[in-house]
């Protein structure tokens, strides 16, 4: 396909330069990473740049994964504090003014959004310079940003039915989300995790995430009866997030039937470390659990935009697929609930069955394939 910028790339031959832009959680990184990985597996002369906002997590662990990553200054409204918003116009002259420069460099053949700050400035430049564009979008209601992108995007692929309500219906394609490979592929067995995580093979354990930046509700619970654990014969894989983690921790690393940490690198070990899981209803995350075939007591977050984490959740509790506690109603019923469902064997066993059903596998291949059939 020829660009006004001057470049071109034949269909299934020749060097592709791939921008990739978004990030801020992990539920944009990971996605992003993996289109990326099924994209080098199918095409391995690509060389694709990675483009984050500065000081967000992608800046880190986009290059852990091999990948060449440029920040821009750009950051998203704060609803917390108008002031904070003053020098938003500002940053995002800025940020159109840098991404101009890599685009200028980089000469890509085309450029992927996953969602967060970078999408926008990334995406709006190379529709203007005719370049191709590529939306993912992993929720099933759309961000405002990917909304006013898509009606000039090439393709756009989406998790679920239905989206045509916010995207041109003849650009979309149903994948799915993109999952892991080491989570896709695991063969790592229950004991080799335990013993990763330094438990007790003869407990049942918990794995409690309320994603990369953390889960209020969830790790106040966690905190408050961690003590209890070991007289319940139960365990505890905690992933506190990076707000405010250096209080959990410390609550949490004395007591030995417990492993803590802001982050869990290997999530494939701690999926198959888990007996039940504690969670958000992020896209990303009902994907992987789905995948990892796990018994989840899904806690969603409550200000996600039009409540989309509850709507994730309730698709796979009306399936008989997952169970949910309320955030607001967590203080009086998570424990309860995560302790009740570690003890019932059979639920597990049911919950497990039902939620393997709604597993995708193969969405990044199916995402990389379509694009360098575009290109």
């Amino acid at each position: 396909m020829e660009t006004n910028n001057g470049n071109s790339a034949s269909k299934g031959t020749g060097k592709v330069r791939i921008i990739l832009a978004g990030g801020g959680t992990g539920g944009h990184i990971f996605p992003a990473i993996a289109i990326a990985n099924a994209i080098k597996q199918q095409r391995p002369e690509a060389e694709i740049l990675f483009v984050g906002a500065k000081g967000k997590m992608e800046m880190e662990k986009v290059p852990q994964a091999g990948y060449n990553i440029k920040g821009i200054d750009i950051a998203g409204f704060d609803r917390s504090s108008l002031f904070k918003n003053l020098s938003l116009p500002f940053k995002l002259i800025k940020s159109f003014a840098q991404v101009r420069s890599i685009v200028r460099q980089f000469k890509p053949h085309a450029a992927i959004g996953v969602g967060g700050y970078s999408s926008f400035p990334v995406l709006k430049h190379a529709q203007h310079k005719g370049i191709p564009t590529f939306i993912h979008e992993s929720n099933s209601f759309a961000g405002k940003s990917n909304i006013m992108l898509g009606k000039r995007a090439t393709k756009i692929f989406v998790a679920t039915e239905g989206m045509e309500q916010f995207f041109p219906a003849d650009k979309i394609r149903i994948t799915g989300n993109p999952v892991r490979k080491p989570i896709v592929h695991s063969t790592v067995t229950k004991e080799a995790a335990l013993a990763y995580f330094n438990l007790d093979p003869h407990k049942k354990t918990i794995l409690a995430v309320g994603g990369s930046l953390g889960a209020k509700s969830i790790n106040e619970i966690m905190a408050r009866h961690v003590t209890e654990l070991g007289s319940l014969n139960l365990q505890l894989i905690w992933q506190t997030g990076k707000t405010t983690a250096a209080q959990y921790i410390e609550r949490g690393r004395p007591v030995k039937a417990v492993w803590v940490n802001d982050f869990i690198q290997d999530m494939d070990k701690a999926y198959a470390a888990a007996d039940v899981v504690i969670s958000r209803a992020g896209a990303m995350s009902v994907a992987e659990l789905c995948v990892a075939k796990k018994p989840v007591v899904f806690v969603p977050y409550p200000l996600a935009a039009e409540d989309h984490q509850t709507v994730n959740a309730k698709y796979l509790v009306d399936r008989d697929a997952a169970l949910m506690v309320k955030d607001s109603e967590v203080s009086a019923k998570l424990f309860g609930a995560i302790t009740r469902l570690a003890g019932d064997e059979t639920l597990q066993q049911k919950l497990k069955t039902n939620i393997a059903r709604y597993a995708v596998t193969n969405a990044d291949d199916v995402i990389a394939r379509e694009i360098l059939a575009l290109i």
